[in-house]
């Protein structure tokens, strides 16, 4: 017989969800997807946040489990492969019945993956910042959308005097999502095309000190110059050693990135790169009671006090939380009872605020602009004073500023405000 991705965990992970002594839930374990790259381009980044899960899971399993039942986690592993997410999101919810999924980092993958999770009816919680144009009845978007991290980090960088921009990024759907809002929004405000250079290289490039020249070259006129990166995974790594290589400081051309935290960065000697900037909704570094018990108990959990958290843990940790409160709420694991108890659901977030579930299937989230130190964490140098609610359809592009998310009254992903319709597929009845 085959071995299913279920008992692969057990075997690879040595984690079903076991049970703390004194919590004995019983009955049927409740599966909980993880689909993130453990191989590949992605597995810098990816990897923890497998391990974040099976760190919530066993959290959650010694308070008793969901309820009264075990949580089990399957483990597997779409290798940076994007058609690949496809067939293992299939895997999971067809053959392994896992109740909910977590899972994703790049867009291209959570695009894949979408038709699978409409056509059998499952949710996924998506905990990566992204491009925003886009709200599914399936899926949970717990990561920043454009509002809440690549304008606050353009605003914070304008108010610092910058009148050139380089939008570097990789060459996929977010980056060129992104690039194309931000592209708009400078030109709104008044910033001229020729001070704008718009510039994407391959998934893994390495080859970086051409472009780098390019980026020194255009910084040289004089105006004050900042990268906004969108570039994602290993490629991140030698783009910031060519940087050091070619002299170039954080106060010559500041670079601010959205795909950059802790885990990147644990790997690079951050030195030279002091003071370039990144922008999140989460540090390691914010000192509040709620992360420092979260940090104690990743550490724990992990077995080293030297592997960091980031801005994509805190949002599974507090999508994990919030489906959690849904199942408890609707006293089952059904996908369409649970997708009904999410809008509304809050959660503590890690900076000390709390976050809520929006009818849109976005939550609200604090921005927060941090600096490289040599420590390679991040100072936090600018956050919003309330908490920002993410927008599915930016409203800087024409096409988009007319569209609203509402899956509680509207029941529509993407309904036209202007023609009074829903232009997409509408909730199902249930």
């Amino acid at each position: 017989m085959q071995k299913t991705a279920a008992a692969a965990t057990i075997a690879a992970f040595g984690v079903s969800g076991a049970l703390a002594a004194d919590a004995k839930p019983s009955g049927e374990p409740i599966k909980v997807g993880i689909l993130h790259s453990l191989s590949g381009t992605m597995a810098i980044s990816e990897t923890t946040l497998k391990d974040a899960m099976l760190m919530l899971i066993d959290e959650q399993n010694k308070k008793g489990g969901l309820l009264g039942r075990p949580l089990e986690p399957v483990v597997v592993d779409p290798a940076s492969d994007w058609p690949l997410f496809a067939e293992k999101a299939r895997e999971l919810i067809s053959q392994d019945k896992v109740a909910v999924v977590f899972g994703c980092w790049t867009s291209v993958s959570r695009k894949s993956v979408l038709p699978v999770f409409k056509e059998l009816d499952s949710i996924l919680f998506y905990p990566v910042q992204y491009e925003g144009e886009e709200s599914e009845r399936n899926v949970f978007y717990t990561g920043a959308a454009p509002n809440q991290q690549a304008i606050p980090a353009v605003d914070y960088l304008m108010g610092e005097g910058v009148k050139r921009w380089v939008l570097e990024g990789t060459d996929y759907v977010y980056p060129r999502t992104t690039n194309k809002i931000l592209e708009q929004y400078l030109k709104d405000k008044g910033v001229p095309a020729e001070d704008i250079i718009v510039n994407y290289t391959p998934f893994g490039f390495s080859d970086w000190q051409t472009e780098v020249s390019k980026i020194k070259e255009f910084g040289s006129t004089g105006k004050k110059t900042a990268v906004v990166s969108t570039i994602n995974g290993d490629a991140n790594v030698p783009f910031y050693k060519e940087l050091a290589n070619q002299g170039i400081k954080a106060t010559d051309i500041p670079v601010v990135a959205f795909s950059v935290g802790e885990e990147e960065l644990a790997g690079i000697d951050t030195g030279p790169l002091v003071g370039h900037l990144a922008a999140w909704n989460y540090f390691e570094s914010v000192d509040t009671p709620e992360n420092q018990d979260f940090i104690k108990k990743w550490h724990a959990f992990i077995g080293n006090d030297k592997r960091v958290t980031n801005d994509p843990m805190e949002a599974h940790y507090i999508g994990f939380n919030m489906w959690v409160k849904a199942v408890e709420k609707a006293g089952t694991t059904d996908p369409d009872a649970v997708i009904a108890a999410l809008p509304g659901t809050e959660q503590a977030n890690l900076t000390g605020g709390t976050s809520k579930m929006l009818p849109n299937h976005h939550i609200t989230k604090p921005v927060l602009i941090g600096e490289i130190n040599e420590d390679g964490q991040f100072d936090v140098v600018s956050e919003t004073d309330d908490l920002v609610p993410g927008d599915a359809w930016s409203d800087f592009l024409p096409e988009s500023k007319k569209l609203e998310a509402d899956w509680v009254d509207l029941k529509c992903g993407n309904y036209d405000t202007e023609a009074k319709k829903c232009l997409g597929d509408t909730m199902k009845s249930n």
